[in-house]
């Protein structure tokens, strides 16, 4: 990389979680990753459910450049204006602002959330291809003989929830890695259980297109799929995965990988969002 970033701090932001723990992660491993790397003079995370907070996190900053990048899947809500609002970015939460900022002696970018960007498509399909490399099946047939589906969360109260993964649909879709490729969510149109129908094919791959994985991934997401949630609680509380890969279900061989946001790829994603803003 040709850009000199070490008079540079890099804040990580993520969502946290008073209720998981593992929702923070993610963040904290990616950050690890990328102090190791040395490209930055400084790598700071923040969250808006746990310590540390948002707002104090630019305090924490000493060097004269910053770039923010929010460890989000979507454009909306947290990213347009909670982030923003809690960073002093802008007043009352207005989406509309300067994402390039001087404050003081430093000069403040705010970056796009990393699962809007075009290069979420390779982290999206090294997840589904590792976990059935990890999973063999005898007679597997290679992707462009499978289906895979990104499922998303959805919400009617924000249109943006469900582009991000609607455009990961249509780029995998375009590059022929697939037989078909599919949105699906937990509480929008077509749902997660769906699928079944949606398939073209008789092998299914199912990604998870959250951060971290939790209540959704690991319980939610299964159940809807047609794992018995009592199969899922006992296996929760004893520490095994939720999901056995491939199982087969109304004829169709499902594999259900982990949530994107431990992909080892997820960091290149990360610098290509700072370099968008250098």
């Amino acid at each position: 990389m040709s850009v000199d970033l070490h008079h540079s701090a890099l804040l990580l932001v993520g969502h946290g979680s008073t209720l998981n723990p593992d929702s923070s992660a993610p963040t904290l491993v990616h950050a690890e990753a990328l102090r190791k790397r040395g490209l930055f003079g400084q790598v700071l995370v923040a969250f808006w459910k746990e310590e540390p907070f948002l707002a104090g996190a630019l305090r924490g900053a000493y060097l004269p450049e910053v770039f923010v990048v929010p460890l989000f899947i979507s454009e909306g809500y947290f990213t347009e204006q909670v982030i923003p609002r809690e960073l002093g970015l802008c007043a009352n939460g207005v989406p509309d602002f300067p994402r390039t900022q001087q404050h003081g002696a430093q000069r403040i970018h705010y970056c796009g959330p990393v699962g809007t960007h075009a290069s979420m498509t390779r982290v999206i399909l090294s997840r589904a291809a590792d976990v059935v490399a990890r999973f063999p099946a005898p007679d597997a047939p290679p992707p462009e003989n499978s289906s895979l589906f990104i499922v998303g969360h959805g919400t009617g109260n924000n249109e943006n929830s469900r582009k991000a993964i609607e455009h990961q649909v249509d780029l995998i879709a375009e590059s022929g890695s697939y037989k078909d490729v599919h949105a699906i969510f937990m509480e929008e149109d077509p749902r997660v259980e769906s699928c079944y129908d949606l398939a073209q094919t008789d092998n299914l791959v199912v990604v998870p297109f959250f951060i971290s994985d939790g209540l959704h991934s690991y319980e939610d997401i299964p159940v809807l799929l047609g794992a018995s949630t009592d199969q899922v609680q006992e296996r929760l509380k004893a520490g095994q995965p939720t999901w056995t890969n491939p199982t087969v279900i109304k004829g169709k061989r499902v594999w259900y990988s982990r949530s994107i946001g431990d992909e080892p790829n997820l960091p290149d994603v990360i610098l290509e969002r700072v370099l968008e803003r250098v």
